[in-house]
């Protein structure tokens, strides 16, 4: 899927820490991919959020919702078949989306 690869490199561009994707088919879950990422600092959580935002409406990806505050630990962009968290350290560690889904496959994008 190339708005995969295309998130991958804005991820890898901004510096986010740590991002995965994840293959939620052949899950219960109602979108196709996960993608998990932490970010340094909430500057950097917001900066994530807006730059992937711009990105996914270029590509006219619709955005079904997407947190607006700044104050939180955890940020999420549904984007319908692609639903992206951005955490802080703490968050990721906390919720462990990446445990809680350890038989989703992971999608290799193309390494950093």
């Amino acid at each position: 899927m190339e708005i995969l690869k295309v998130i991958w490199r804005k991820l890898l561009e901004k510096e986010a820490i740590e991002p995965v994707i994840l293959d939620m088919s052949q899950t219960n879950v109602p979108t196709e991919y996960f993608i998990i990422m932490t970010a340094n600092s909430s500057t950097h959580m917001k900066s994530l959020r807006e730059d992937l935002l711009d990105l996914l409406k270029g590509y006219g990806v619709n955005i079904i919702y997407y947190d607006k505050e700044d104050n939180h630990d955890w940020l999420i962009i549904d984007a319908s078949n692609i639903v992206i968290h951005i955490f802080t350290k703490e968050a990721r560690s906390f919720y462990d989306l990446e445990g809680l889904w350890i038989d989703a496959k992971r999608i290799e994008v193309e390494k950093r």
